[in-house]
């Protein structure tokens, strides 16, 4: 049936029990192309009636549908004509994961981050109005978007009297719905559905009518009602914003959840619809397990046991879970705190076994940052920030006024540094040494392989200023050498060579070296420097380097504007080495798609052969030799 769907408004046709039928084949669809590919899985089998709701009910594009976070898009990508390229879901030139306006009339947003989807609705709802149009916005949050202070914002500034704005809150029994139950349900039809709303107001009009004491009757039976309300139901708080609250109802049920959307299609005031869904519905291991397969490796759709990596090497992630976990043992003053990202950072082991000194503060990046300036201030606690590179975008002001600015010793555990490989421009760690850097007071370091990860964990607290120690989640290796403190500010030089100097930052090191490698093959010798730290830069080494070379290469992966390498560059030019040919290696000026990391690497021109061939043109085959670089093509 999916495959005879070309766009939204075909669900029109269907009875009750092909659209049932069609839920079974899109969650059948989405099974098995994330047994491939990995992705977001148990969030997007839990949202797909509700998607087939909304899509039968209202006319996508023209009616706006804005996903929170995006990554429960899946069902609404099959149904907007994207079914024949779903197989190439995150992977290189295929579809995004999240939504993507590049890619279809009905994705209206880039999105990735967590709490943007109401604030983004209630300005394009603006627009509308302004310039007399006529059509439904519809915000589809989940309940951990009301964790988010952005969110929060936005219902602050809800119109009154906003017509046609509908937000729906998909609430996967992971939070709010603790707070609700069969009660709550009956109570909440009754005195908060469209048709009950007009008869409550027309019950008080009718006491306040009453003679000599009709107004004050009226005002305690509104008193009445809304005490019932705030025992049982999560509706005053919403009221209080000036929504209209419906629900909760089964997202699950097609025959409830399709006449109550269009029976709200025509309401007059801006209106929030509870619907309550089970993450993993449909498969039984992701709805016991649905944190476990919220972002799935491939697995084999029979048994749904997770297929093995290709690599026994522990990841940068991994070794920190772990180390951090061994130092929490030694350390009883230290304390993380990570915004949603416990598992993700590998911190679910220091969790179980200290969760007085191990935080989730929810998707709260901003929050994560000051409290954890709050919990360093007294000078008693060893303080670790885990954070993905993605995410800290998301605390800049928080970073500056209330970490650097006061000079507090958090240690920031920037994950994801580096590319993001499958899950795209949304979440590229690359930008956060551009405006880590501009900060005073911060050091910034980032490990070749795990065990320099771990000896900047150990010294980090040395140094009793802001630390941000950045590293991706890719496989690294992890040696058993005893681990030593590291001197702030100090680099290394891992090979020696007279014609080249190649500094190359973190995992890129093994890169560098390869170049090396290739360059030694043409009698043109390298030497390699793992700077470790962006700041302080090593001055020392620089220099002396500087004294004896004339050429220099900067390798990094993070976004060329404000990285690595213009530190260098800035540094050899306000020390007077303005002789000395530069060539920085990194990721440009742009954003960059999902695929596979290879994939990007390529597009980048950041492997190891395509940055010896640009090194052999820029500094020893110029256009009067260039016979001899053909040959070495």
């Amino acid at each position: 049936m999916l495959n005879t769907l070309s766009t939204p408004s075909d669900l029109r046709s269907l009875t009750f029990l092909e659209l049932i039928h069609l839920s079974k084949e899109i969650r059948q669809r989405i099974i098995d192309v994330v047994s491939v590919n990995g992705g977001h899985l148990a969030s997007n089998l839990g949202c797909v009636e509700l998607t087939i709701a909304l899509h039968t009910v209202f006319s996508s594009p023209q009616d706006r549908f804005i996903f929170d976070v995006s990554h429960q898009t899946y069902t609404h990508k099959l149904l907007t004509g994207r079914n024949d390229r779903f197989d190439k879901i995150r992977k290189y030139k295929g579809l995004s994961g999240f939504s993507h306006p590049e890619e279809s009339v009905h994705d209206h947003f880039h999105a990735g981050h967590a709490g943007t989807a109401l604030s983004l609705g209630l300005g394009m709802a603006k627009s509308r109005d302004l310039n007399h149009e006529n059509f439904h916005i519809i915000p589809i949050i989940g309940d951990a978007t009301l964790t988010c202070g952005l969110s929060l914002e936005a219902l602050n500034n809800i119109p009154k009297k906003l017509k046609k704005f509908i937000l729906i809150l998909n609430d996967n029994e992971m939070s709010i719905s603790k707070n609700v139950g069969g009660i709550t349900g009956i109570l909440s039809r009754l005195l908060n559905n469209p048709r009950t709303n007009k008869w409550k107001h027309d019950f008080e009009e009718m006491l306040s009518k009453l003679p000599l004491y009709g107004s004050q009757i009226a005002k305690q039976g509104v008193k009445i009602a809304e005490s019932m309300k705030n025992l049982v139901s999560p509706a005053p708080f919403f009221e209080q914003f000036g929504l209209s609250y419906i629900g909760p109802i089964d997202g699950h049920d097609l025959k409830k959840l399709i006449p109550l959307l269009e029976t709200l299609k025509n309401y007059p005031l801006p209106v929030i619809v509870h619907v309550i869904t089970k993450k993993g519905q449909g498969l039984r291991q992701a709805e016991n397990d649905p944190i476990t397969y919220h972002g799935a490796k491939p697995f084999d759709p029979e048994t749904c046991e997770f297929l093995p990596t290709p690599t026994k090497k522990s990841t940068f992630s991994k070794i920190f879970g772990k180390h951090i976990l061994k130092m929490a043992e030694r350390h009883p003053e230290l304390v993380t705190v990570t915004p949603a990202m416990s598992l993700g950072s590998c911190l679910d082991p220091m969790m179980k076994a200290y969760p007085d000194r191990c935080l989730d503060v929810g998707i709260a990046e901003g929050h994560a940052v000051t409290f954890s300036g709050g919990l360093a201030k007294s000078g008693k606690n060893k303080v670790v920030c885990s954070i993905y590179a993605t995410f800290l975008q998301r605390a800049l002001d928080n970073l500056f006024h209330d970490v650097c600015l006061q000079r507090l010793p958090v240690v920031f555990a920037i994950d994801r540094g580096g590319l993001s490989a499958a899950d795209g421009a949304t979440h590229h760690g690359i930008f956060d040494i551009g405006f880590l850097k501009t900060m005073p007071n911060i050091v910034i370091c980032q490990p070749r392989d795990g065990h320099l990860l771990k000896e900047l964990f150990e010294s980090s607290f040395n140094w009793n200023r802001p630390t941000a120690i950045r590293y991706p989640n890719l496989p690294t290796e992890e040696r058993t050498a005893k681990i030593k403190y590291r001197p702030l500010g100090q680099g290394e030089i891992l090979s020696h060579g007279e014609d080249v100097v190649i500094f190359a930052l973190g995992h890129q090191c093994s890169a560098a070296l390869k170049v090396a490698e290739l360059l030694e093959e043409q009698g043109i010798f390298a030497t390699v420097v793992d700077p470790v730290f962006v700041k302080p830069l090593d001055s020392d080494l620089i220099t002396e380097l500087a004294m004896k070379h004339t050429r220099f290469v900067t390798i990094e992966e993070h976004s060329l504007a404000g990285g690595f390498g213009n530190a260098i560059n800035h540094f050899l030019i306000s020390q007077g080495f303005a002789s000395i040919s530069l060539l920085n290696f990194g990721i440009p000026d742009a954003f960059f798609e999902q695929g596979g990391y290879q994939d990007l690497l390529e597009e980048i021109e950041l492997t190891p052969k395509k940055m010896f061939l640009k090194i052999l043109r820029h500094f020893f085959f110029s256009s009067k030799n260039e016979k001899k670089y053909q040959e070495v093509l």
